[in-house]
């Protein structure tokens, strides 16, 4: 299928489902809650290959010649009026001796037009490096190609558009990519269909997702975290599975920033072409000289921070058809003093519901995971910012970080609450680290309170044994908890597919089956009237 096939049969195919669905026999969030039901690991059908992508793959080496394109993506801007396209030219340069390239060697350009039409309108942006720096003797340093950001304003909704970016005083232009814009904010436009994946990074099973991804014709693609895994290896690549186990005598947690450059050139056939949204995780964070952090993603791609009144690339909110997101983080600071709760609170306060009658956040590690690993860390986050969340009426939540998938029934503070969001972990993208399978509530597996809580979150200790329900008195559940609907232990994606102002599909695929086949699938139903009023909202 050529790739204007690619980007029109979306709405071919849409119309097709709908009408399969819209009288399907599918469970609604009103059915709820739901028995907790968990899929048991079965290792002879696990398909997963949890090994990195070599730098010898064709798929990540670099093709292109002196400053031509690479590594394009679009992103979006806060409104369906406005993209960013990005790339990078000029190769990147790693080791104990490095030059810089020169931004202002080569312009940033981007000339497009709607799809049929010729590419008659051009847009000028801007071009910087930058440096991986470890102040430390034997670790290498690194500094980026050119990176480029050029912003798109006054397109028009839910229109094909073509393009090509560079420098066309060098005839280094790029091939010709497509993006299609948002549909205009209210209660009756959606995207089609928004695919949303966590923990992606490099490897052979990342490669099935990625083909899986493509094949369901995203309009919008959300990945919450883990995106790279740059920081699984050290400056020199040597790789780790476990990088606290094998290197814990490195004086920082160093990366190796080809990894990003790997990424980006495996990626481009989909970031290219659909417009992404990335959510900074704990695997972005990279720490480096003077203390800085989230610098090669926030280098490498564009955020509507700015647009969205945000100072900050790690929290930031946008805008897709009637769906109002919100992306948080929990890597930097978050209490109710701090500038991002501050933010947040303004930018809940002016959302219309009216206008984006759903409200959906995204942050990386999730507060309802009820899997071994990761249980419980961000509980500070959840105790600052649940109740602000709550009151506004959030409908969903994605999260990332545990490698695994599971879907909670309706929930606030750890009790069953239909006015709750659902909270959806899809960390399962593909990472080396292995998909989860161990559960907190397995016998025996109940973690330390004490080992719980990420440094990298701060905050201080918040993991308490639960005061009232079935698991008061104790810092795990005995059984799968009310609040946990549905846990699987398997590789995949999630598409959420927005009918109406009250009712959103929400289907996970799994890695091992064929792309259209729901491993997990149900309407989440808002109830307006009921749980807005409630909450004053």
């Amino acid at each position: 299928m050529g790739l204007l096939s690619f980007l029109t049969f979306p709405l071919f195919l849409s119309l097709l489902w709908r009408l399969i669905i819209v009288n399907a026999n599918f469970p609604t969030t009103l059915e709820g809650p739901f028995k907790p039901v968990t899929v048991p690991f079965d290792n002879k059908t696990y398909h997963g290959n949890a090994i990195d992508l070599p730098d010898t793959d064709p798929q990540v080496q670099r093709t292109v010649q002196g400053f031509e394109s690479e590594q394009v993506s679009v992103s979006l801007s806060s409104d369906y009026d406005s993209v960013w396209i990005s790339w990078i030219t000029g190769d990147s340069q790693i080791g104990d001796d490095i030059t810089p390239l020169d931004p202002e060697s080569v312009y940033s350009v981007v000339q497009y037009g709607i799809e049929g039409s010729q590419m008659n309108y051009e847009e000028v942006g801007y071009s910087f490096v930058y440096n991986q720096l470890y102040p430390f003797e034997g670790l290498q340093n690194y500094t980026s190609g050119i990176i480029h950001h050029v912003r798109l304003t006054g397109l028009e909704p839910s229109t094909l558009y073509q393009y090509k970016c560079g420098d066309p005083y060098t005839s280094a232009m790029s091939d010709v990519f497509h993006f299609r814009t948002m549909p205009p904010s209210s209660p009756t436009n959606y995207p089609h269909r928004v695919a949303v994946v966590g923990d992606l990074g490099l490897t052979y099973n990342t490669s099935t997702t990625f083909s899986h991804l493509l094949s369901n014709h995203p309009d919008l693609l959300v990945l919450v975290g883990g995106i790279s895994y740059a920081d699984m290896y050290l400056t020199n690549g040597t790789g780790s599975d476990c990088y606290p186990c094998s290197f814990d005598e490195s004086p920082i947690h160093e990366t190796y920033q080809p990894r990003w450059d790997y990424w980006g050139r495996f990626m481009q056939p989909l970031v290219a072409n659909v417009p992404t949204v990335l959510v900074g995780g704990k695997h972005e964070i990279e720490p480096q000289a003077e203390d800085q952090i989230f610098v090669s993603y926030s280098s490498r791609f564009a955020f509507p921070s700015e647009e969205s009144g945000s100072s900050s690339s790690v929290y930031y909110s946008f805008n897709a058809g009637g769906i109002h997101f919100v992306i948080l983080n929990p890597y930097t600071y978050y209490d109710k003093s701090s500038d991002q709760y501050k933010w947040l609170e303004g930018d809940l306060y002016n959302v219309n519901r009216n206008v984006t009658p759903w409200l959906v956040a995204v942050w990386y590690p999730s507060w309802y995971s009820t899997f071994k690993a990761q249980y419980r860390e961000a509980e500070c986050m959840r105790v600052e910012m649940e109740d602000l969340l709550y009151e506004h009426g959030v409908d969903i939540v994605f999260n990332g970080h545990v490698h695994a998938y599971e879907r909670s029934n309706r929930v606030y503070n750890y009790s069953l609450d239909p006015c709750g969001p659902v909270y959806i972990t899809v960390g399962d993208g593909g990472s080396r680290e292995d998909i989860a399978i161990t559960h907190a509530d397995d016998p025996d597996e109940c973690p330390d309170p004490s080992t719980t809580a990420d440094l990298d979150i701060g905050s201080g200790f918040c993991g308490f044994n639960f005061t009232s329900g079935p698991a008061a008195g104790s810092f795990c559940w005995n059984r799968q908890p009310e609040y946990s609907a549905y846990r699987e232990s398997s590789f995949g994606h999630g598409i959420l597919e927005v009918k109406n102002e009250t009712h959103a599909l929400w289907s996970w695929h799994r890695n091992r089956d064929y792309y259209e086949t729901a491993g997990d699938i149900l309407y989440i139903v808002r109830e307006p009237v009921r749980c807005l009023a409630n909450q004053g909202n």
